[in-house]
């Protein structure tokens, strides 16, 4: 229904964002499901463009702001390249630094806090699928909250519905399932408490 568009309308973008934000599971082949795919597209389309060939820091933060459809808070910073399912609900704080080879899962809604550092290869996830394999195709969109101070380290994967609380440290290659605790250092698969910083 969407594919030939080159960009979705405001209208079209206010209503999947109500919908995604509501928490509430989609629909394989709805109406909310098509515009998904169609916001998907859209994100492929700009992010092909920005990792093709690096021209500056600036116009890389350029492309961003294209991406996430607003003006980025000052001192953000991202490194490409760098993909995402949609890029209409990604939140960042002032002073926010996103290594290289990040992939945001960002339909359900994506908010980092003001100086987190986000590593290479991260990787953070908003959507479930539906465990009955006839409805396999419907998704549940479930908010990331990342703190202010956070650092994930590299291969870092965050999974949907999980809040990590202001200064945590989470280990290189952690997989974290579970809300972690402020001033923590968590590492392992699935991610444990390894001390209080």
């Amino acid at each position: 229904m969407y594919e030939d568009q080159e960009e979705l309308t405001i209208g079209q973008i206010e209503e999947f964002l109500a919908v995604m934000n509501t928490g509430e599971e989609v629909v394989a082949g709805s109406r909310i499901h098509r515009i998904m795919v169609a916001t998907s597209e859209r994100a492929m389309r700009i992010t092909s463009r920005m990792n093709a060939e690096f021209k500056s820091l600036s116009d890389t933060r350029a492309q961003l702001e294209k991406l996430f459809g607003t003006p980025l808070s000052e001192g953000v910073g991202l490194f490409s390249p760098f993909t995402t399912d949609c890029g209409l609900n990604t939140h960042l704080g002032e002073g926010v630094f996103i290594n290289s080879g990040r992939r945001f899962q960002d339909q359900g809604g994506i908010y980092i806090g003001s100086r987190s550092l986000i590593g290479h290869n991260c990787m953070i996830a908003t959507l479930n699928h539906n465990m009955d394999p006839t409805r396999r195709g419907n998704v549940t969109p479930s908010p990331v909250h990342i703190g202010a101070d956070v650092w994930l380290g590299a291969n870092v994967t965050v999974l949907p519905g999980v809040t990590i609380g202001d200064g945590a440290v989470v280990a290189a290659g952690t997989v974290v399932a579970k809300d972690v605790a402020p001033r923590t250092l968590v590492a392992g698969v699935p991610a444990r408490e390894v001390r209080r910083l």
